[in-house]
C-alpha cells in the first residue's frame, strides 16, 4: 500500500502547511488597519493556505477511501484465499453454491449484435446470458481486453 501511504503523509503535510500559511496571514492582517495593506497578506498567505486546506483533505479523503492504515498502527490480516471467510467465497452465507470458475477453454462468445469475439472469462461478457458462441464469425474482431486469438 505505497500509494496509501504517500496519500495520507501527503495529505499530512499538506494541511498542516496550509494551516500554518492560515495562521501567519491571520497575524499579517491583525496587525495592518487599512484594506488595501491587508491585501497582500491575504494573498500570499491566506488564500494559499486554505487552498493547501482543502488538498490535504482531498488527499486524506482519498487515503480514507483506499483503505490505509492509520499511522503506526498495524495493518488488518487479510483473510487466506480460498479459507471461505472473504465476502462472497463459495460456501459462506453470502454465496451458499458459488459460481463455476470462468473458463478460457471454451469456444469464443459473442453478444447478440456485438462486433467482437471474447474469450469466457473476459470480464465483458462473464456471467451475461445472452451471449452466444462466435462459431467462426469472419467478421469479428478480437476483443481489446481478453485477446481470444493472436493477431
Amino acid at each position: 500500500m505505497p500509494t496509501a501511504r504517500f496519500l495520507l503523509w501527503g495529505g499530512l503535510v499538506a494541511a498542516a502547511g496550509g494551516a500554518v500559511l492560515c495562521v501567519l496571514g491571520w497575524y499579517g492582517i491583525s496587525g495592518e488597519r487599512f484594506a488595501e495593506r491587508q491585501l497582500p497578506y491575504l494573498a500570499s498567505c491566506t488564500v494559499p493556505g486554505a487552498a493547501l486546506v482543502v488538498a490535504g483533505a482531498v488527499l486524506l479523503a482519498a487515503a480514507a477511501r483506499t483503505g490505509s492504515p492509520a499511522p503506526g498502527s498495524a495493518p488488518d490480516p487479510a483473510p487466506a484465499p480460498g479459507s471461505g471467510t472473504e465476502p462472497g467465497a463459495p460456501g459462506t452465507e453470502a454465496d451458499p453454491a458459488g459460481p463455476p470458475p470462468p473458463s478460457s477453454g471454451g469456444p469464443p462468445l459473442r453478444v447478440p449484435g456485438g462486433t467482437l469475439a471474447h474469450r469466457p472469462d473476459c470480464p465483458l461478457v462473464a456471467g451475461r446470458t445472452e451471449a452466444e458462441p462466435a462459431a467462426g464469425d469472419p467478421g469479428l474482431a478480437p476483443c481489446p481486453v481478453c485477446e481470444p486469438w493472436p493477431p
